[in-house]
């Protein structure tokens, strides 16, 4: 009996891209206790207690602030749960995802 090959080729992916990434950012609001915020953006976020004093601060002084880019999944996560914190609270916090520009 002959032996035969097969003709199959194997494909090699080269279209291969970094996942796209998204900035979470926090709204400011006359409501939100500034402690309370602070407290959000270290044990979701995991910023430091001098960077989140300091973003904190940027978001009261100029109305928003990005505190963190992430892939998709992560930001709209991390959003959610600074966001269900804060309604446990009966706090307004806003936060949105946005992708990032490139």
């Amino acid at each position: 009996m002959p032996t035969s090959q097969s003709q199959i080729k194997e494909r090699q992916r080269t279209d291969i891209r970094e996942p796209r990434r998204y900035k979470v950012i926090i709204y400011n609001d006359d409501f939100t206790a500034m402690d309370f915020v602070v407290m959000v953006l270290v044990q979701v976020f995991f910023k430091s207690e001098e960077e989140a004093n300091a973003l904190m601060l940027k978001v009261h002084h100029s109305d928003k602030a990005v505190v963190g880019i992430y892939t998709y999944d992560i930001a709209v996560s991390k959003a959610r749960k600074a966001t269900n914190m804060a309604r446990e609270k009966g706090f307004p916090l806003r936060l949105s995802v946005e992708p990032e520009e490139t």
